[in-house]
């Protein structure tokens, strides 16, 4: 479960005031405003991480046990908690998710689409140790050769940009299916 949207807030957080619609900068929207103690309500988006491993060939897919998305192959990935280094987080959830533990070698991209509230921060890893188990939230693992990923079955937006990204840069030869 996600805290409310700041932008329906009616009373401070802060003080208990009652809030007001209003503009506060020109030329951006209305935002929850307190007129008593100065805090403004701004609805930002939600940060995750998420890495991509390959184990034997294969890269390295969850089936999600949970909503959204259940049932659909994704990458490990979670939200960056508060005060969490977004790296941290994409080590942990692929710890907690697959139980791998893994070394990350760079940045993949950030992604990011309209009217979604999550930016996910995406790394390329390596396996340090482990091997690919059903961890939290997880319903199956599976090692995917590049050309027997299941983009019909690939949960979130997110996840097929990674995908295609990835094999772009390190399996340029793999033919990635159009519409992606």
């Amino acid at each position: 479960m996600h805290p409310p949207d700041p932008a329906t807030y009616r009373f401070c957080p802060l003080c208990a005031s009652p809030l007001e619609r209003k503009v506060v900068k020109e030329g951006e929207p209305r935002r929850p405003a307190c007129e008593d103690c100065g805090f403004v309500a701004y609805s930002n988006p939600r940060l995750a991480a998420g890495a991509i491993a390959v184990v034997d060939g294969g890269i390295v897919l969850l089936k999600r046990a949970n909503e959204p998305q259940k049932g659909r192959w994704v990458f490990p990935g979670g939200f960056v908690e508060r005060g969490e280094e977004v790296s941290a987080a994409a080590i942990r959830e692929t710890l907690e998710e697959v139980r791998l533990r893994v070394g990350l070698t760079g940045i993949l991209d950030a992604y990011s689409f309209p009217g979604q509230d999550v930016v996910i921060v995406v790394y390329a890893a390596h396996v340090l140790s482990g091997r690919p188990e059903v961890g939290d939230e997880t319903e199956a693992v599976a090692c995917f050769k590049p050309e027997d990923i299941p983009w019909e079955e690939l949960g979130f937006d997110t996840t097929r940009a990674a995908l295609r990204d990835y094999l772009r840069r390190f399996y340029p030869l793999v033919r990635v299916p159009r519409g992606l």
